[in-house]
């Protein structure tokens, strides 16, 4: 593997110390062999407050592709775990069942204003599959990267055939690890394993809206997962990502009318988005406590502020095409707008710029945008400048409008 032989896309300048450590690290990963052993995201952990799962489930299923699948019931969860295929990642939907249940992931959330709000209701972070799972986290051991114990994932009720790193001091997010052969099923180790009827029942009502709706074909998995951060901790986040993960350096753009960048890695193994999506961060240019003296927008900066860092949307595709005289993505959000969904802003872009885009409301259950997104013809990029732009600005005035309601 060589995970420097890839384009770089972008404007945004990146530091000496950057781009001396991103070369530095990603050729030690691939002389250790690590970027060969870890290959896609196999699924996404959501865990959401008492009494939120099947609510969001029920959102995610008429929202996406995803699929109810089964439930992992454990003492004090219950695991939900959502697939479209294995050719995707699932989604991983854990509620605490008491509400007085504390621990580390409840704390990360309990020192942000509009976080606490919700204690329980975060993006936990990624399950990657790999070859090897004991070789793996030997190497990462070696270079200091730091797991918790079997003891401590019993405790935390995640599945015990996972590696589990400890949350990011820069994200939040936790990455796993799965050993799986690619024609291997995925198998969580958690529980007791039931179908739920309760969520069976919100599942089949959302799918049966789908397919009124005539939307179901035009939904594709996730796209890609973006991150917000502080703006001293960007580079290190990048870093530390591609560290733990088999991506690359993609590219990173600068959208001055935001004060922020959007920085973007994709899997070294030249796998589709679909299969293992991009990984977005986005940062702010400057720090919070300089804004009143340069007056500029720090919408991002504002989000991580009042919700900690966090994944902040999941993008899912849009089949390209039309129907009905709409584009594929007008089409699915006039259809989703209509049984009650919010959306910030109207649908943005156009196929002579290579792609649309929109973000809905955030998630009530779980505080996560959903965004859709329809690329025209061999478009490859994740966003132009003046749509990301808008989203940005549109996704900063929700924000302070939570913050006031909180």
């Amino acid at each position: 593997m060589n995970s420097l032989q890839f384009p770089r896309h972008g404007d945004k300048e990146n530091s000496p110390f950057f781009e001396e450590y991103l070369v530095k690290l990603l050729e030690e990963r691939d002389a250790l062999g690590l970027t060969s052993m870890v290959h896609e995201i196999d699924a996404l952990m959501i865990t959401v407050d008492p009494g939120h799962s099947v609510k969001y489930i029920a959102e995610l299923c008429l929202m996406t592709a995803y699929h109810y699948l089964v439930t992992l019931e454990s003492e004090s969860h219950w695991t939900h775990v959502l697939r479209i295929d294995l050719s995707s990642p699932d989604i991983i939907v854990r509620e605490v069942k008491d509400p007085n249940l504390r621990g580390i992931f409840r704390s990360l959330n309990e020192i942000y204003p509009v976080g606490a709000k919700k204690p329980n209701s975060r993006y936990m972070g990624e399950i990657i599959r790999v070859d090897n799972l004991h070789d793996v986290v030997k190497l990462q051991q070696e270079r200091e990267f730091r797991f918790f114990s079997q003891d401590e994932i019993r405790k935390l009720e995640l599945p015990g055939n996972l590696a589990v790193s400890k949350p990011s001091p820069y994200t939040h997010n936790i990455v796993a690890y799965l050993e799986r052969q690619p024609d291997e099923m995925r198998v969580y180790a958690l529980g007791v394993s039931r179908v739920d009827e309760e969520v069976q029942q919100a599942y089949e009502v959302a799918k049966s809206m789908q397919d009124k709706l005539r939307i179901s074909d035009l939904l594709l998995p996730i796209d890609h997962l973006a991150t917000r951060v502080y703006s001293q901790n960007r580079e290190v986040a990048i870093l530390e990502y591609l560290s733990w993960s088999s991506y690359y350096f993609w590219g990173a753009y600068n959208i001055f009318n935001q004060n922020s960048s959007t920085n973007v890695t994709k899997s070294a193994h030249g796998l589709a988005e679909s299969k293992s999506p991009a990984k977005v961060f986005t940062a702010n240019n400057t720090p919070y406590f300089v804004n009143h003296l340069e007056q500029l927008p720090s919408p991002t900066e504002t989000f991580v502020r009042n919700y900690g860092p966090r994944l902040h949307h999941l993008a899912i595709a849009v089949r390209d095409g039309e129907r009905e005289g709409l584009e594929n993505i007008e089409f699915v959000v006039n259809a989703i707008a209509a049984q009650g969904q919010g959306f910030l802003l109207d649908v943005i872009g156009s196929r002579e710029e290579g792609l649309k885009q929109i973000f809905s409301n955030a998630s009530e259950h779980s505080s996560l945008i959903i965004e859709y997104v329809q690329r025209f013809g061999d478009f490859q990029g994740f966003f132009t400048k003046d749509n990301v732009a808008m989203l940005t600005e549109a996704a900063g005035r929700e924000e302070g409008v939570r913050l006031a309601a909180s």
